[in-house]
């Protein structure tokens, strides 16, 4: 069984009590935990069920290559004296996250396929599996929190700023937050999280993080695309902005936008200033280059947004927005196009913005929601 630490010990000195979600589980709610075989989970798991709810642990099997997780998790339920239950989900897997991430790179884009796979698996069909099983909730190892609002669940930044995950979370329901707990949200750093699964023996207590896409665990991105699709290595040329050829290139799979290194065409611009992949055109199979400057870019389009704040004003609201994960949040104001769609002006321009990637909108902690990156509305 688990070892029983004090609550005193598990909140940290500057922790607030409403970021830890864990509390708010009455004793004896069943509450489901999607297990994957890491730390953070672990722990999620035998915080809640320290808490005397009936946890469950549900681990999805997605792939060929990820059975060392599935044991993991098993151990780490087996440790906590939970029950553990394993789902076949690696038909949907292939389809709604992997075919997905290779055929996003063939259109010349750079995908997020963790955000697609909370969308579609996580918060998809492993929720609902959560639900047949008479969870009264579905927690997860995220760092982020959920926090009740006015007018329901919120999704907010993460405590530890530096773990913060919400990026990957803009497209969750309003429905699916209600569902969810995010019990590490509150958190103050990974150290707190990996001493508690020391305290609480996990066996994975020393585990290391992952630093890679879980199906590509050898970090080969193009390896995988070029394994299922052969197209994407099709060979083009690398021009400037006036159409000028440059060079060669093997596949732009093998680019994004604002990149600089890798060209490997032995060019540089005017006044020798480096260049930069400026765009990407799959059609005709071009990487097309060119100086920082022409990265500059005030407008970003995003296409299917979930949105989960209030009605957006036909004027726009002043947000903030990231455009990739590990970049801060820049000034901006968003307005609804249509059906699905935003536009977001920035205050100062972007440099680098690339089609497929989340941009992801907040009010100050809290996420308002997001939508994919795209380079101009789609002709309808």
């Amino acid at each position: 069984m688990y070892t029983v630490i004090r609550r005193e010990n598990i909140i940290t000195d500057d922790a607030e009590e409403g970021n830890l979600e864990f509390d708010q589980e009455p004793k004896g709610a069943r509450v489901a935990v999607a297990m994957s075989g890491g730390v953070d989970s672990g722990v999620a798991a035998a915080l809640l069920a320290q808490q005397g709810c009936d946890v469950v642990g549900v681990t999805m099997r997605l792939y060929s290559g990820g059975k060392d997780a599935v044991e993991d998790a098993r151990r780490v339920a087996d440790k906590i004296g939970i029950p553990h239950h394993v789902f076949d989900c690696a038909s949907e897997f292939s389809h709604s996250v992997i075919d997905d991430f290779a055929d996003s790179y063939l259109r010349g884009e750079t995908p997020v396929p963790c955000a697609r796979c909370n969308q579609r698996i996580k918060f998809g069909a492993l929720l609902l599996k959560a639900r047949e099983m008479g969870a009264e909730a579905l927690a997860t190892g995220h760092y982020a929190r959920r926090v009740m609002g006015a007018k329901g669940a919120e999704l907010h930044r993460a405590a530890d700023q530096t773990r913060d995950q919400s990026y990957f979370l803009f497209a969750t329901t309003q429905e699916q937050l209600a569902f969810l707990r995010f019990p590490l949200g509150g958190m103050r750093s990974k150290d707190d999280v990996r001493a508690l699964a020391a305290r609480f023996d996990l066996p994975v207590a020393s585990k290391p993080d992952s630093q890679d896409i879980c199906f590509v665990p050898d970090g080969d991105y193009a390896g995988l695309v070029a394994k299922l699709r052969p197209g994407a290595c099709a060979a083009g040329d690398i021009v400037d902005e006036q159409g000028r050829v440059l060079g060669r290139h093997e596949g732009i799979i093998h680019y994004t936008v604002g990149q600089r290194r890798g060209l490997n065409f032995g060019r540089r611009g005017e006044n020798n200033a480096p260049l930069y992949v400026l765009r990407l055109d799959a059609e005709r199979k071009l990487v097309v280059v060119g100086p920082r400057e022409s990265l500059a870019q005030r407008e970003v389009f995003l296409r299917e947004v979930n949105w989960l704040g209030d009605v957006v004003p036909e004027e726009g609201i002043g947000v903030s927005i990231k455009l990739r994960s590990a970049q801060p949040p820049l000034a901006a104001i968003f307005r609804m196009h249509d059906e699905g769609r935003g536009v977001v002006t920035l205050a100062e321009p972007a440099y680098g913005v690339a089609p497929g990637q989340a941009g992801v909108i907040y009010a100050g902690e809290r996420v308002l929601g997001g939508g994919w990156i795209e380079s101009q509305y789609p002709s309808v």
